[in-house]
């Protein structure tokens, strides 16, 4: 079994923003699957009760930076280890339109992971990097700005195929 974590913010504020892409992947292969939402708990929301695949979704209730709790929180508390978790996050460091899966690598700085990475006390998990940014040079909003902002509707096309491209990978390599 796999444990999905996709990262993001709460709220109806931050649903669409670039930080959320973990958050948009979960959503989009849980309705591939058509999962079911269990109830929500404390520090995070469980999407399972997939179509008899082996997989279980996590959306960290907590903000992004204190994503570490939650995870490690479900770890302690589910049939879960390490070897069984896969992160799922946005990444300035990739142009949108790309994905990267890695074990043990991640962004130069990424504030959830970095979280997770502190509070598991190892950064030997998964991650699928989803590349977001589609800055211009001209006139280029710092990282912490950008992230806060919602895709556009073209962005929001290519972020799909993004993510089935990466759920795809997942798929093969599980």
């Amino acid at each position: 079994m796999k444990l999905i974590v996709g990262l993001g913010n709460p709220g109806k504020k931050y649903e669409q923003t670039h930080h959320n892409a973990g958050f948009l992947f979960v959503d989009y292969v849980a309705k591939l699957l058509n999962c079911q939402t269990v109830k929500a708990k404390k520090n995070y929301e469980a999407i399972q009760q997939c179509n008899n695949v082996a997989i279980s979704f996590i959306k960290p209730l907590t903000f992004m930076n204190e994503s570490g709790r939650a995870v490690a929180e479900i770890l302690k508390n589910s049939p879960y280890s390490v070897a069984d978790l896969i992160v799922v996050h946005d990444d300035l460091d990739l142009r949108l339109g790309e994905f990267k899966i890695q074990k043990g690598k991640g962004p130069k700085v990424h504030n959830g992971v970095n979280d997770i990475e502190q509070k598991l006390g190892t950064k030997e998990f998964t991650r699928v990097r989803i590349g977001v940014d589609n800055r211009e040079k001209e006139n280029r909003l710092p990282g912490e700005a950008y992230v806060l902002q919602a895709f556009t509707e073209e962005e929001l096309v290519i972020l799909n195929v993004v993510f089935e491209k990466a759920y795809l990978s997942l798929r093969g390599s599980a």
